[in-house]
């Protein structure tokens, strides 16, 4: 995916692939003013969430444009199985697109198949907007889109885990992203929502390792920056964290908090 280096808008995969970590915001609300402030906060890219996030194709069209001025690549997490959104998204411009519930490669394989040009996929001609923010012309979009943009499969369940290697060496996965919340209600049969349980920590080194067997990156949600600090050190490269209300949550406290530790105007350092 090298061609996506030079191109703005499109996917920094070499940032996965041989650098990071590459930290991505995640975004639950539509509007373009969070998309563009997150963007410039420092993030490497944003992803929009359609899935529990409140993200429409009306507001991708404007997400994505958002990200674009701001310098960032925008992701969309698709409704589970809702691959037709995803193309239209790709369509306006999306860098890339993640999967919610993969569990296996035939789930694999019909995400691609929507997703990607023949031949590697079926996906259907339509990109006008893609075209304009990539400034790229009818022959070149077609020749590089399969490389421009980013497939990501979510392994957050214990079948998606069991079948991990088959859904990473599916041709057209770019890469996984572990969902460790779903992740952790699955592996413990609904008895806990826990992302440092046992089991979730042993998952995080089984996926990272069917990555490393198929050649491609694998990417990790964090609920807090504490956990994100975690995931960083475990080696993952591309790091979700979030989401953007988490923040506005943490900002207001933040805020108030400071009233009363603030010292007073004119104080002087000796009272």
């Amino acid at each position: 995916m090298k061609a996506s280096e030079s191109r703005p808008g499109a996917f920094p995969a070499a940032s996965l692939e041989f650098g990071g970590p590459h930290f991505n915001g995640w975004l639950f609300l539509t509007s373009p003013l969070v998309v563009e402030t997150v963007a410039r906060a420092g993030f490497a890219s944003v992803t929009l969430d359609a899935q529990h996030g409140f993200a429409t194709f009306d507001s991708i069209v404007e997400g994505v444009a958002a990200a674009a001025l701001a310098g960032a690549p925008a992701l969309v997490r698709l409704p589970a199985g809702d691959y037709a959104l995803g193309a239209r998204a790709l369509d306006v411009g999306a860098a890339g697109l993640i999967a919610p519930m993969i569990e296996n490669a035939a789930d694999a394989r019909a995400f691609v198949e929507a997703v990607r040009f023949p031949p590697v996929g079926r996906r259907s001609w339509g990109p006008s907007r893609a075209m304009t923010l990539l400034g790229l012309d009818r022959d070149a979009y077609l020749a590089n889109a399969n490389d421009l943009t980013l497939a990501l499969a979510m392994i957050e369940t214990e079948r998606g885990l069991a079948n991990v290697d088959e859904i990473a060496a599916t041709e057209g996965i770019d890469g996984l992203l572990i969902g460790p919340n779903d992740l952790s209600v699955s592996l413990t049969h609904g008895a806990a929502i826990d992302v440092g349980h046992p089991k979730v920590v042993e998952a995080l080194g089984r996926v990272l390792a069917a990555g490393r067997r198929a050649g491609k990156p694998v990417a990790v949600f964090a609920n807090s920056p504490a956990i994100a600090s975690d995931y960083v050190r475990r080696g993952f490269p591309m790091i979700a964290l979030g989401p953007d209300l988490a923040f506005l949550s943490a900002g207001a406290e933040r805020a108030l908090s400071d009233v009363f530790d603030a010292p007073a105007i004119g104080a002087s350092a000796g009272g």
